[in-house]
């Protein structure tokens, strides 16, 4: 999901069972039809530096897709820290947008509703059709064997920022390529007095995106196969340990970032404060808080060992902001036809240049513009190294119960409280049992 997003979980367990077992009166029960064909109400999720700079990348869109079609699009910008409540809302109270902007990974979770319209062969004919788009995107679309619910809009991955002169400073002369690399270049660092790599511990979705990532590392899902928890499985426990001793052990990450989660640790990185950065396609927010793109460079997460790659040296999650329709809209072939727009050719190239991301469709991904050295980290990282979040029905469930339980981790680390293989289990104990009974 989109990297400025905050922990946008809340009371998401209990509205997302309730919505999940709506039926009736609202956009799970309702069927839609093309009442209002000259109007539609479109919720974008936050991608750029604010509300106000969505809208100045938007509203030109918006109204090229008016000249050509007839039709007004309203748009609300909803800020991530809002969106999924709101969507689990408008999904019982049938009191929701046409069009709407997903995190990829509440891609099972939301289909899971009957709220959204399955993207059937017949809609993808509506947009050009299901090979437009790269298969890793299309694979955070929802539940596999199922039509997807939404369509991909902006791809991402995580990426490691490193700030050039405080490398060159400690004497380091290249971006670490295994955490072991990265705890050695931690201590030259700190011996420069600057900090080392910072994190957002009380942001829920970066830990999940972090954790899922480091569990892969060490060859483990958080999920079997027959999509049961397994959160207590050894190995899930000592990947979640590795990446809370960052800050309990390796003191490579500050105890002060125990309390981020607003993008604070983006914006003591694009001041000069810290050497590294582990983030989604950040190239656009460090511009905006006036870090210039050639006092950084880009590199591939870190691995244990060896070079990034599928299951063992999977380096990221595949990041993203899908588009979806509320199958109850009173205009659903002109959201189809803003689909169709939005995931054109044109449109995809002027979106992901404006927003730093990489376009999930195939002809788009292509252009020189992607190729810079920044993207083409990205773009490598989505094609060889990076794997989807459970596309799961409890999907949004396991974001907030073991994202809150990492949270709770760094909380006890910041207040001298030890980080022992036994607390990390006894979190994830605690967060499987509130998940939802099968």
């Amino acid at each position: 999901m989109r990297s400025i997003r905050a922990a946008a979980v809340g009371a998401v367990t209990m509205s997302l069972a309730l919505a999940a077992t709506a039926c009736g009166g609202g956009s799970s029960g309702g069927s839609g039809s093309n009442d209002s064909p000259k109007t539609l109400t479109y919720w974008a999720s936050n991608q750029g530096a604010s509300i106000a700079v969505d809208k100045q990348v938007l509203q030109p869109e918006l109204d090229k897709f008016h000249q050509q079609t007839g039709i007004t699009v309203k748009l609300e910008v909803v800020p991530w820290s809002d969106l999924l409540n709101r969507i689990l809302t408008a999904t019982t109270s049938g009191q929701g947008p046409d069009v709407l902007n997903i995190g990829n990974t509440w891609s099972a979770s939301l289909q899971a509703t009957g709220a959204l319209q399955a993207w059937d062969a017949k809609n993808f004919a509506k947009i050009g059709g299901r090979d437009r788009f790269v298969d890793s995107a299309l694979g955070s679309t929802g539940a596999e064997g199922k039509d997807p619910a939404a369509i991909p809009l902006y791809s991402m991955a995580y990426a490691l920022y490193y700030n050039k002169k405080i490398f060159a400073d400690a004497g380091i002369t290249k971006p670490p390529a295994t955490w072991d690399e990265l705890v050695a270049d931690g201590r030259k660092i700190k011996a420069k007095g600057k900090s080392v790599l910072g994190a957002e511990g009380a942001n829920v979705s970066e830990n999940i995106h972090h954790v899922f990532v480091f569990a892969k590392q060490h060859g483990a899902d958080f999920f079997t196969a027959d999509g049961k928890p397994d959160f207590t499985n050894p190995k899930i426990v000592d990947a979640v340990k590795q990446y809370v001793d960052l800050m309990a052990k390796d003191k490579v990450i500050p105890t002060g970032d125990a309390e981020y989660a607003q993008n604070q640790s983006v914006s003591d990185f694009a001041k000069g404060k810290q050497a590294m950065l582990l983030w989604q396609s950040a190239a656009a927010n460090l511009k905006s808080q006036g870090m210039s793109e050639d006092s950084y460079g880009v590199a591939p997460v870190p691995v244990r060992s060896g070079t990034p790659g599928t299951g063992a040296q999977t380096n990221s999650m595949v990041a993203g902001i899908n588009i979806a329709v509320f199958k109850n809209s009173h205009n659903l072939d002109g959201a189809a036809k803003f689909v169709k727009f939005m995931t054109s050719d044109e449109e995809q190239k002027i979106l992901n240049k404006a927003y730093t991301s990489i376009p999930p469709v195939k002809a788009a991904q292509s252009d020189a513009a992607f190729n810079a050295p920044a993207t083409s980290v990205l773009k490598n990282t989505l094609a060889t190294s990076a794997a989807a979040l459970p596309q799961v029905a409890a999907e949004s469930q396991f974001e907030t119960a073991v994202g809150t339980a990492v949270k709770e981790l760094f909380a006890d680390t910041a207040a001298g409280r030890a980080v022992t293989t036994d607390s990390v289990k006894a979190k994830l104990e605690k967060a499987q049992q509130q998940m939802p009974k099968a």
